[in-house]
C-alpha cells in the first residue's frame, strides 16, 4: 500500500462513538487458548481463522480479501443494474454492461474458440526480423521483451518522460527460470505444459506446440539471467539511466526504438530512461542473433497467453491448471467474478463514479480528513523526537511532511472514456484489445507534458491505498474505507488501530528506504546529511535482518531486503497511529470495554486487519513476488519492536513474543 496528504488542521480530535456504535473487541476473532505473549497473531486472529477456512477458489483468504468480496458484490450490483439495450450507445453504462455480458457469454466464447486470435497469429508468423518491433509496439496482447511507459521524471517531477523497463517473462519473476528448487522446477514444468496446451488450442500441431514451448523457455531464460532481481529493483538510482534514442540505436542496432514509437503514433521521443541496461543489451542480442522462427514462437506464446482468459473455457482451464501449481488454489473463481474484473479494471473510473455515489458518504471523507490530520501531527512529533537524526535533516523531513498531498475517496475530475468503443458484435478479445489500446494511448498522451497531480493511480472502488514518491501524495480510495479498516461509527481504538495504521503506513512510505530518497516536490534528491543517511541505513539493515531470520515455510525464509520498505511502513504506521490515538484521547486514559483496555483494543484491531489463512504454495509465491510480508509477520514481527505493545499485554522476558530492548529496531 502507499500514502498521501494535504495540510489539514493539526488539532487532535477524537471521533467519538454514538450509543449505537459497535464497541470493543469481537471475541469471536480471538483464540483464548493461545497466550498473547506466545503468539499474538494466533491469539488475536485464531478464532477468525477457524471460522473462515480456505475455500477451494482461494490460495489466501483474510479480512483484506473479505473486504474485497464485499467490494466485488457491491460492484456486481451496480453492473447488474445497467442495461446495454436501453443505455445510450457509446455511454459508459453501455460499455460496462456489454463488456461484462460478453465475459459472461460462455456459449458464444466456447463456440468461437480461438477464432479471434487467428489473424494476429498469421501476422506474427509472417513477420520478418525488423517487423518484430512493430508487433511489440502496436499489437495489443504482445508483451515481448520489454515495456515502455510515460511517467514523471525522477529528476524533474513536474514533467512526464518516457521510461523503458525489463519484461517479457511469462512467469513474471526471473527466479522461476534461474533457481532449481523443488518449487521452481515444478513451476517450470507446469509452465511448459501450459504453453503447449494453449498452443494446441490455438490450432498448432503437437510438434509445433512443443517447438513453441522450447523456444519460448529458451528466450525467457536468457532474459531472466539478464534481469535485475526484485531487491536490485528497489534502488531508484540503479533504475535511472537517461539515454539518447539516437545513441542507443548506434550501440544496440537491433532495438529500433524510433520505429517502435512511430508505430505507436508517437513523435519526438529523443530521450528515454533505461531502467535496466543489462537487460537492454540482452534484448538487443536476442533480437539480432536468434533465428526468426524462435522469435516468432516466443512472441506468439506471449500473445496467446494474453488472450487466453478472454477465449473459450479450454483456454481458461489451462490457465487455471497453471495457477494451481503457482498458488495452490483448488477451484476456479466463478465466471461472474472473472467477467466483472474486466470492466472494473479497464473502465475503473467509470464504475468508480457509480460506486461512490452509492457507497461513499461525504461524512466518511470528512472523518478521514480528521484522521489524516491527526496522523500528520503525530508523525511530525516522531520526527522531532528522533535521537538518531540531526536537526538539519529533521527540518527537511518536516518540509516533506507538510507538502504531502492527500487524496481521499475519489478524484475531483472523472476520466473521459468517450474515445473507447465497445462493440458486442465483435469478439470479446477484440474488444479487450481496443481497451488495451485506449489505455495505452491514455498514457502516451502524457508524453512531454506537465505532470497532472490531480490524476489518481487507483480507481475509487479499489481496496487498497498508495504513496507516490514522484508526487509526494498519499491516496485512500473509497473501497478501503469500510470495516474492518474504517468504520466511522466504531470505537476510536479500532479506527486508529486499523485505518489509522494504514494512514501512518502510507505516510511512512515517504520516509522508507526508497521514499526517503525523494524530496518534498517528488524529485530524486539527497536531502540527508551523510551521518543521518548512515544511521538510517544501519537501522534499516537491522530490520531487514530480523525478517530474513523468519522461516515462512520449511526451508524458506522471508526476504527482509525485498520487503524492507513495507516493513518500515508497517512499523512506522503502528507507532505513529498509536501516538495519534493518544493525542486524540487527550488527558483521558480511555475506557476499558469488556475487559480490554484502549491499548489492547488498538493492537487487536491492527492484528485483525491481517487475519487470514494461506496455502503453502501461495506463501512460496508471495515470498518471491510480493514486497509485503505475510500477514502473520506483519503482526508478530512488527509488534516485537514496539514497547507499548509489551506493556499492553504484560509480555515479559522469556515469552516468545518478547524481544529484548537492545535487539529492537525503531526507525520512525
Amino acid at each position: 500500500m502507499n500514502k498521501v496528504l494535504v495540510y489539514i488542521s493539526t488539532v487532535a480530535v477524537a471521533l467519538g462513538a454514538s450509543a449505537q456504535t459497535p464497541r470493543g473487541v469481537d471475541r469471536a476473532n480471538l483464540d483464548l487458548s493461545v497466550a498473547p505473549g506466545t503468539d499474538f497473531y494466533d491469539y488475536a486472529c485464531g478464532g477468525w481463522m477457524k471460522a473462515n477456512p480456505l475455500k477451494a477458489e482461494y490460495s489466501r483468504y483474510g479480512t483484506f480479501d473479505q473486504l474485497g468480496e464485499l467490494n466485488r458484490s457491491q460492484v456486481r450490483e451496480l453492473v447488474a443494474g445497467l442495461d446495454a439495450k436501453t443505455a445510450a450507445p457509446g455511454s459508459n453504462a453501455q460499455k460496462i454492461a456489454d463488456l461484462y455480458a460478453m465475459g459472461m457469454d460462455s456459449t458464444r466464447l466456447n463456440a468461437e474458440g480461438a477464432a479471434a486470435i487467428q489473424a494476429d497469429l498469421q501476422r506474427i508468423y509472417g513477420a520478418e526480423r525488423e517487423e518484430i518491433v512493430d508487433l511489440m509496439a502496436a499489437m495489443p496482447g504482445v508483451g515481448a521483451f520489454f515495456g515502455t511507459g510515460v511517467e514523471a521524471d525522477m529528476m524533474n517531477s513536474t514533467m512526464n518522460v518516457m521510461y523503458w523497463g525489463q519484461g517479457g517473462l511469462g512467469l513474471g519473476d526471473r527466479d522461476y527460470y534461474i533457481e532449481d528448487s523443488e518449487n521452481t522446477l515444478a513451476v517450470r514444468e507446469a509452465y511448459k505444459k501450459y504453453l503447449t496446451r494453449i498452443a494446441e488450442l490455438a490450432g498448432m500441431s503437437e510438434a509445433d506446440a512443443a517447438r513453441l514451448t522450447a523456444n519460448t523457455l529458451e528466450i525467457e531464460t536468457a532474459l531472466a539471467h539478464a534481469a535485475m532481481s526484485r531487491e536490485e529493483m528497489r534502488d531508484p538510482a540503479a533504475g535511472y539511466n537517461p539515454r539518447k534514442v539516437s545513441e542507443l540505436a548506434k550501440e544496440f542496432p537491433h532495438i529500433d526504438l524510433a520505429r517502435y514509437f512511430k508505430k505507436q503514433g508517437l513523435e519526438g521521443v529523443e530521450d528515454i530512461i533505461i531502467g535496466q541496461p543489462k537487460s537492454y543489451a540482452a534484448v538487443d542480442s536476442i533480437l539480432g542473433n536468434t533465428p526468426i522462427e524462435k522469435l516468432r514462437d516466443y512472441v506468439a506464446a506471449g500473445y496467446i497467453d494474453s488472450a487466453a482468459p478472454y477465449l473459450s473455457d479450454d483456454f481458461v482451464d489451462a490457465g487455471f491448471q497453471m495457477s494451481r501449481v503457482l498458488s495452490g488454489v483448488e477451484q476456479q473463481q466463478p465466471r461472474w467474478k472473472r467477467a466483472l474484473s474486466v470492466p472494473n479494471g479497464m473502465l475503473g473510473e467509470a464504475l468508480g463514479q457509480l460506486y461512490v455515489e452509492k457507497y461513499f458518504p461525504a461524512s466518511s471523507k470528512e472523518k478521514m480528513l480528521t484522521l489524516v490530520g491527526n496522523l500528520r501531527t503525530a508523525l511530525g512529533q516522531h520526527i522531532d523526537n528522533l535521537t538518531w537524526m540531526s536537526d538539519e535533516t529533521k527540518a527537511k523531513a518536516r518540509e516533506k511532511l507538510a507538502a504531502f498531498a492527500v487524496k481521499i475517496g475519489y478524484p475531483d475530475t472523472w476520466r473521459d472514456y468517450s474515445a473507447l468503443t465497445i462493440d458486442p458484435k465483435k469478439p470479446y478479445w477484440t474488444n479487450i484489445q481496443e481497451a488495451i489500446l485506449f489505455n495505452q494511448q491514455y498514457n502516451l498522451d502524457d508524453f512531454g507534458k506537465p505532470v497532472d497531480r490531480e490524476r489518481w493511480l487507483m480507481s475509487p472502488q479499489t481496496v487498497n491505498a498508495y504513496y507516490n514518491p514522484l508526487t509526494n501524495e498519499i491516496c485512500f480510495p473509497a473501497g478501503i474505507l469500510q470495516a474492518p479498516y474504517f468504520n466511522p461509527e466504531a470505537d476510536d481504538a479500532e479506527n486508529y488501530g486499523a485505518i489509522g495504521v494504514v494512514i501512518g503506513h502510507e505516510m511512512t512510505h515517504g520516509f522508507d528506504d526508497q521514499g526517503r530518497q525523494f524530496d518534498k516536490d517528488g524529485n530524486f534528491s539527497n536531502w540527508w546529511t551523510d551521518g543521518d543517511a548512515e544511521a538510517f541505513t544501519a537501522l534499516a539493515d537491522a530490520l531487514a535482518a530480523q525478517f530474513d531470520a523468519i522461516e515462512v515455510a520449511p526451508g524458506t525464509h522471508a526476504n527482509g531486503r525485498f520487503t524492507l520498505g513495507e516493513n518500515i511502513a508497517d512499523q512506522g504506521g503502528l507507532r505513529v497511529a498509536y501516538t495519534a490515538y493518544h493525542n486524540a484521547l487527550g488527558d483521558s486514559e480511555g475506557e476499558t470495554i469488556d475487559g480490554f483496555t484502549p491499548d489492547q483494543r488498538f493492537y487487536l484491531a491492527y492484528a485483525n486487519v491481517w487475519a487470514g489463512n494461506i496455502r503453502e504454495a501461495e506463501i512460496l509465491k508471495r515470498t518471491k513476488t510480493d514486497p509485503h510480508s505475510l500477514g502473520r509477520w506483519r503482526v508478530n514481527a512488527s509488534l516485537r519492536n514496539i514497547a507499548p505493545f509489551f506493556s499492553a499485554f504484560d509480555i515479559t522476558e522469556g515469552q516468545p513474543m518478547f524481544r529484548p530492548e537492545a535487539e529492537r529496531v525503531v526507525i520512525w
